[in-house]
């Protein structure tokens, strides 16, 4: 039998979640990188800062959907849907390890915006959860639905030689894929197209700094 986590297991439950996204190479994934196995082929130096800026920007939104689930997790009314939101939550971190590594092997670093955007995400997220669960999760179908616009762009700028990093965004696009399919199943709301262009813009705006910072 479960026992109930009591407030004060939950806040240090929390405050681990929050080191282990935003301190470098803290994060563990449970399932092994997909770009084990997968060899490179040489790339020039610019086609490694393209990569490098590339998973940068991929690991970020990573921060942001660990801060977007975790808020969304702790405000959500139904047990079932804060069960799957820690589900989604725990795929996330495998993401999140996986670029971090991938940007460790290119001698690149993480965003120094990432504790702005993991703050920032879970304010939406506490919010959305804290409206009602079928706006959360339509929150996270429109979100997930733009991560994967986003991923398929970056499939398309890679370096054809850089297969690593390739396959891990190829994984990251099929569990993205399966957390749309699963919100939108659970009863989440379909958002508007303007609520749409509007995460559409403000996901452009973490890019273009996060590309640089």
């Amino acid at each position: 039998m479960n026992r109930k986590l009591s407030r004060a297991d939950n806040l240090i439950h929390q405050f681990d979640t929050i080191l282990r996204t935003l301190v470098p190479h803290a994060a563990q994934s449970s399932r092994p990188s997909p770009a084990t196995g997968q060899q490179d082929v040489e790339m020039s130096e610019s086609e490694r800062t393209q990569t490098e800026s590339l998973m940068r920007i991929n690991h970020t939104g990573e921060v942001c959907a660990q801060a977007l689930y975790q808020g969304q997790g702790l405000t959500a009314k139904l047990a079932n849907t804060r069960t799957q939101m820690e589900k989604a939550a725990r795929e996330e971190i495998d993401h999140l390890a996986w670029c971090d590594a991938r940007l460790t092997e290119l001698d690149g670093r993480t965003s120094y915006l990432n504790p702005l955007f993991y703050a920032s995400s879970f304010g939406m997220g506490a919010l959305a959860g804290a409206v009602g669960d079928n706006i959360s999760l339509g929150f996270v179908a429109a979100t997930e639905e733009q991560v994967g616009r986003h991923l398929d762009s970056h499939l398309d700028r890679l370096p054809s030689g850089d297969r690593r990093s390739r396959a891990i965004l190829e994984q990251m696009r099929i569990d993205e894929a399966h957390h749309e399919h699963w919100a939108l199943e659970a009863g989440g709301n379909r958002f508007p197209l303007p609520v749409k262009l509007g995460m559409r813009l403000m996901s452009k705006v973490m890019t273009a700094s996060v590309s640089r910072l």
